[in-house]
């Protein structure tokens, strides 16, 4: 599930690069986010193909050898157990799967040398003898085989995150979702739904976050300069006034996030995205304008107590 966090991210890049162009329309920034949002699932996307590219190396590595001029024994008896990786082919079947690839449209061709170079470190391994060994085909060997590719293999070698970089900038920004997603997608293949990624309820709270954040600049904008004081707003950071103004939208015209939840994660992405400093200024801003609009008794919230506001 991709989490609110992500959403801010896209929303506030959005907003940064909105700053930088002038002004857009309310459909050409809904465009561009969807956009951004799409980056989620098309890199997830890819890392599951990836996976599954490395898996079902196993047959192209055993035709190759044995179709040496001079092959030898062992090169015509190639182990090709991990082909056969049931969880492999639970998700190679998956609808979603097979809809997000023929969208995509990944080429083999464009990652053999990864696929191949990340193979051939796998079949050197004591887990992958180990598992070849194997009699039977108990589920978690399967899927702890497909997660020690990935989470042993494929994340630690710089060589092939640095491949990823430069195919999508998004990297950074979803690395450590995406290695959950990755490891609750092994513990359940068949729940894959690439489609859904971002569901229903988060794109409406992306669109929303977006548009209020535009459409109110000017009204937030206000709030935010009356809180600081011997502050010049032109030198404050643009990245830094931009989550301020994710923040007070928050506060104000989303009723189900609490205050508290809004300001910690508004306070992360200022220490994450911005300067040394902007944590400690996010949430001083932040902070006192709550306390202001408190005060004024603008905002409203609803009983958040029984429900997952982030």
């Amino acid at each position: 599930m991709i989490t609110r966090r992500n959403i801010r991210v896209k929303v506030m890049q959005v907003l940064y690069q909105l700053d930088s162009t002038g002004n857009i329309s309310d459909n050409e920034a809904v465009k561009i986010l969807d956009t951004r949002l799409d980056q989620t699932p098309r890199l997830f996307t890819y890392l599951i193909y990836f996976l599954t590219e490395v898996a079902r190396y196993a047959e192209k590595d055993a035709a190759m050898r044995a179709s040496k001029h001079l092959a030898t024994a062992e090169d015509k008896n190639v182990n090709t157990k991990l082909s056969g990786n049931t969880v492999l082919w639970t998700i190679l079947e998956n609808h979603s799967y097979i809809q997000a690839m023929a969208k995509y449209k990944f080429s083999f061709d464009s990652t053999e040398e990864f696929v191949r170079s990340t193979y051939e470190t796998l079949v050197s391994t004591e887990t992958y003898k180990a598992y070849i060994h194997l009699q039977s085909r108990d589920i978690k060997s399967e899927r702890d085989m497909l997660a020690y590719i990935f989470s042993d293999l494929m994340l630690p070698e710089e060589s092939f995150v640095a491949h990823i970089e430069e195919i999508f900038s998004n990297w950074d920004d979803d690395a450590e979702m995406l290695n959950t997603l990755m490891l609750s997608l092994l513990q359940k293949p068949s729940g894959l739904s690439l489609q859904q990624m971002p569901d229903a309820e988060k794109k409406i709270f992306a669109k929303e976050l977006l548009q209020t954040a535009i459409n109110k600049n000017d009204y937030i904008s206000g709030l935010i300069k009356a809180r600081l004081k011997n502050w010049d707003p032109e030198r404050i950071a643009v990245l830094d006034m931009i989550l301020m103004q994710m923040g007070v939208c928050e506060f104000l015209y989303f009723p189900t996030i609490p205050p508290k939840v809004t300001i910690n994660e508004y306070i992360d992405l200022a220490k994450d995205y911005s300067t040394a400093q902007s944590g400690h200024f996010v949430n001083g801003i932040l902070d006192g304008i709550h306390k202001d609009l408190l005060a004024q008794n603008k905002i409203f919230k609803t009983d958040f107590k029984s429900k997952k506001a982030n």
